[in-house]
């Protein structure tokens, strides 16, 4: 196939710039607190951009009874070295007394976007 690899000089899926990254997932009760806690971390160049999803409906167990709750989820793009950091802040800000913070990998993307995002962090 002719253009399989037209892109391929754009995209990175090794562990050189690929695994380099990470998505912070954290659940949050309103896209205000989402919006705060987003731009504490980018200000404090703890992340690099925080994607905001409004209207995410969670249901969990929380002291012996099914919750059914709506949330805003925000997933924190951020240098691996850099997730427990990033962590600790958010953490500080969150309102819940369990937040969840989940890292998830991210094994790679388009160059010029990570090349961009490794600028917006902290070295």
């Amino acid at each position: 196939m002719a253009l399989a690899g037209a892109g391929d000089k754009h995209m990175s899926a090794g562990k050189q710039t690929g695994s380099e990254f990470v998505f912070i997932y954290t659940p949050l009760p309103s896209r205000e607190a989402a919006e705060k806690l987003a731009e504490a971390l980018v200000s404090a160049r703890l992340a690099a951009c925080v994607n905001i999803y409004a209207d995410v409906t969670s249901v969990y167990e929380w002291k012996g009874a099914v919750q059914k709750e709506a949330e805003t989820v925000a997933f924190i793009k951020t240098r691996r070295a850099l997730a427990e950091e990033a962590i600790a802040a958010a953490r500080k800000m969150h309102p819940y007394d369990v937040p969840a913070f989940l890292v998830l990998p991210i094994e790679g993307g388009n160059q010029d976007y990570l090349d961009w995002a490794r600028g917006q962090v902290k070295a």
